[in-house]
């Protein structure tokens, strides 16, 4: 581990930065946004409140996929999948918090009574109760990626070929979700949401308690990965991403170490995803399309994999200007994106982060080079 990259990181500046970061979507926001009225110049909309709320679930991914890429070395092209299974669960809940206010005002959501539906399906069972829609957000995707995980990196399955098989099932899942029969809402997905935990949704209030909610658990996402990548375990996952061969004759089993760092991945994966649903409005297949989770890794790409605060720079640098970008000028953002990714693995290898900490550092010698 490099322990002087982990000091720059994670220095007085990285602490200070964190606590204004705190300060902002914790105090600053919620008061811009409540107690500011609409007519005035510094009233912060509840557009922007959405928007960094879902800029900030994007980040608690990217941080998720620089633990397994970053830290390990295992890309995975399929995150996409754990995000949108969160948000899936979470969207089940929120569907059936509904209740008799949908359009056809039965206890069964719209989409099944048009489809002819009569009951649940035995897996909605338990869903209109917000702990067990909770448990449904860590369990069913932390047991796939346990399942998926165990039988992937026993069979020492690695590299490109462990990129495509990622990309494969998150695409043959997002096939299964867009069959109506499989009782998710086919291609619509779920939207239309009323209530939750017997709140409004869309109150202002309600809005604001979600958007607090996401900045203090990336903020705790943060510390969780920090104490990850400083600890003894993190030293080893270094070095499995380095010379995995070299871990295996000084006597470990990787195994067990990528399998924990793959789950714990992934269910940060999809409670970003459960973050992102009530904000957002809407869970549908495309979120599992294999396109989401390439760009996933081109957001840890642009700030700097390795690093946890670059891939949050880096989610936040795209999406900003996915949002102005794909208003402007909408059939055009995919090219914009690949010539982002081609210009950063070919100027910035190391990331927006890595160049930023690469200038400071020349500037520091070279002050001291004046000084001398």
């Amino acid at each position: 581990m490099n322990k002087t990259l982990t000091e720059r990181i994670f220095g007085p500046k990285a602490w200070m930065g964190l606590a204004i970061f705190a300060a902002i979507t914790l105090i600053l926001v919620p008061i811009l946004n409540l107690a500011v009225p609409e007519g005035s110049a510094l009233h912060l909309s509840t557009y922007w409140v959405t928007l960094i709320g879902k800029i900030m679930c994007y980040a608690i991914v990217a941080l998720a996929m620089d633990l397994v890429w970053g830290y390990t070395g295992i890309l995975s092209l399929g995150h996409g999948i754990f995000f949108a299974l969160g948000g899936y669960a979470m969207g089940m809940y929120l569907m059936r918090a509904i209740g008799r206010d949908g359009n056809y005002q039965s206890d069964l959501p719209d989409f099944m009574v048009f489809l002819n539906w009569k009951e649940l399906p035995w897996y909605w069972v338990g869903t209109e109760h917000f702990l067990w829609a909770m448990v449904l957000v860590v369990l069913v995707p932390g047991l796939l990626a346990l399942i998926f995980g165990f039988f992937a990196f026993r069979s020492r399955i690695k590299g490109v070929y462990f990129s495509i098989i990622t990309q494969a099932l998150t695409f043959a899942t997002m096939l299964l979700f867009f069959r109506n029969e499989t009782g998710f809402g086919g291609n619509n997905g779920f939207t239309d949401f009323k209530r939750i935990l017997g709140y409004h949704i869309a109150s202002p209030t309600t809005r604001i308690v979600l958007f607090g909610l996401t900045a203090a658990l990336l903020i705790g996402f943060l510390l969780l990965a920090r104490y990850i990548v400083t600890s003894k375990l993190g030293r080893v996952l270094a070095a499995i991403r380095d010379a995995e061969t070299r871990v295996m004759f000084s006597g470990y089993n990787p195994l067990p170490y990528k399998l924990f760092i793959w789950v714990v991945s992934a269910v940060i994966c999809a409670i970003a995803g459960a973050l992102f649903v009530p904000q957002v409005g809407i869970i549908n297949p495309s979120e599992m399309s294999p396109a989401n989770s390439i760009e996933i890794a081109i957001w840890v790409a642009v700030g700097g994999r390795g690093t946890l605060i670059g891939p949050l720079i880096g989610a936040g640098l795209i999406n900003g200007v996915k949002s102005w970008f794909t208003v402007a000028f909408p059939e055009y953002w995919l090219y914009f994106l690949g010539l982002i990714f081609i210009l950063v693995t070919l100027y910035l290898p190391r990331g927006v982060l890595g160049e930023l900490q690469s200038l400071m550092r020349r500037g520091l010698l070279q002050k001291r080079g004046e000084r001398a």
